[in-house]
C-alpha cells in the first residue's frame, strides 16, 4: 500500500492504544470502543466516498471519523471533553456530528436515518449515496429489517457496511444470529458482496463498480467485511479466550504488514505514533471545552 494509506492506518492504530492508556490514567471519563484490528475497512472506503455523501457511524467509529476527516485532535478533544472538540466535548466518544458524518451508540438506530438522507439524495438528483457501518450484532434490531425493506422499496441509495469481527459485545455471531447477513440482503432483494480481504486495493476494486451501481441506480447494496476486533468491547472487557485472542491476533492486518514491510512500517508507525503523542500532549493540555457553544 502506498505511504498515506500507511500512516492513516497506523494513526488509527495509536489513536486506539493512546485512548486505552488515557482511560487507564483516570484522564477520561465515560467510556470508549476501539476499532483494532478492523481500522482497513474505513481506510479502503476513504478513496470511494464523495463530500456528497453521508456516512453513519457507530459506538467503534473512531476509525470512520478519522478515514473520513484525518483530524485526530479534535476527535481526541471530543472525547476529553477538552475545548476545540468535534461537538464541544457534548457527544463523546459515540455520538458525532461534523458536516454529513453522524455517529450514534445505539445500534440499528442509524439505518431509517440514512434510508431517510439516501432518499433525499435521490429525490435532489444528487449523485451522493448514504452509507452506514454497522457490526454482525446490530442484526438483531428490527429497525434494521424495516431500514432494508424501505430501502429496497424506493430504491434509495444506500450502502451498508457490516463489519463482522464475529462478537457482539460477549456473544459469538453463531449464538446470536440465525441463517446468514447474505441471506437477509437477499430476503429484501438487495444486492450483496462479502470480503475476507485485507489488500486495500483489492477491496476498492471490488466495491467501486458495486458503490457506483448505487450511486447511479439506486440499487441498495450490503457489503459485509469478514474482520477481527483484537481490542476489548470496550476498555478491558474482553471475554475470550487466549487462543480465540491469538487467533484474532493472527489475522491482524497489522502484525501481517509488519512482517512483510518492515521497513515501510517502521518509518510509517514511527511517524504516526509521534504524530498522536503530540496530539495527546496538546490536546491535554487544552482547557476544558464549553458545552454551551453549540455543536
Amino acid at each position: 500500500m502506498d505511504d498515506s494509506d500507511l500512516h492513516l492506518l497506523l494513526t488509527i492504530r495509536h489513536f486506539e492504544l493512546a485512548l486505552l492508556r488515557l482511560f487507564e490514567q483516570g484522564r477520561i471519563d465515560g467510556t470508549t470502543h476501539t476499532c483494532l484490528g478492523q481500522e482497513y475497512v474505513p481506510v479502503a472506503l476513504r478513496p470511494l466516498l464523495t463530500d456528497d455523501d453521508y456516512v453513519f457511524s457507530n459506538h467503534r467509529g473512531h476509525g470512520h471519523y478519522l478515514a473520513r476527516f484525518e483530524d485526530p485532535a479534535a476527535l481526541l478533544a471530543e472525547i476529553m471533553g477538552r475545548s476545540g472538540g468535534v461537538c464541544q466535548g457534548v457527544g463523546g466518544s459515540q455520538h458525532l456530528h461534523q458536516g454529513r458524518y453522524f455517529s450514534s451508540g445505539v445500534q440499528g438506530e442509524s439505518l431509517p436515518v440514512a434510508v431517510g438522507a439516501a432518499l433525499s439524495l435521490k429525490h435532489a438528483g444528487s449523485s451522493g449515496l448514504a452509507l452506514a457501518y454497522i457490526g454482525d450484532g446490530t442484526f438483531g434490531e428490527g429497525a434494521v429489517y424495516e431500514a432494508l425493506n424501505m430501502a429496497r422499496l424506493w430504491d434509495a441509495p444506500l450502502a451498508v457496511v457490516v463489519e463482522n469481527n464475529h462478537i457482539a459485545q460477549t456473544t459469538p455471531t453463531d449464538r446470536h444470529l440465525a441463517g446468514s447477513i447474505s441471506g437477509r440482503a437477499a430476503a429484501f432483494g438487495i444486492a450483496y458482496h462479502g470480503t475476507g480481504s485485507q489488500d486495500l486495493s483489492a477491496i476498492r476494486a471490488d466495491l467501486e463498480p458495486l458503490l457506483r451501481r448505487v450511486r447511479d441506480h439506486g440499487e441498495p447494496l450490503v457489503v459485509e467485511f469478514d474482520t477481527v476486533r483484537v481490542g476489548p468491547h470496550s476498555k478491558g472487557d474482553d471475554t475470550r479466550e487466549p487462543a480465540q485472542l491469538q487467533a484474532a491476533r493472527d489475522r491482524d492486518w497489522h502484525t501481517a504488514y509488519e512482517r512483510s514491510y518492515p521497513d515501510q512500517f517502521a518509518a510509517a508507525d514511527a511517524s504516526a505514533r509521534g504524530a498522536v503523542d503530540a496530539a495527546v500532549a496538546e490536546v491535554g493540555a487544552r482547557e476544558p471545552s464549553d458545552w454551551r457553544v453549540a455543536c
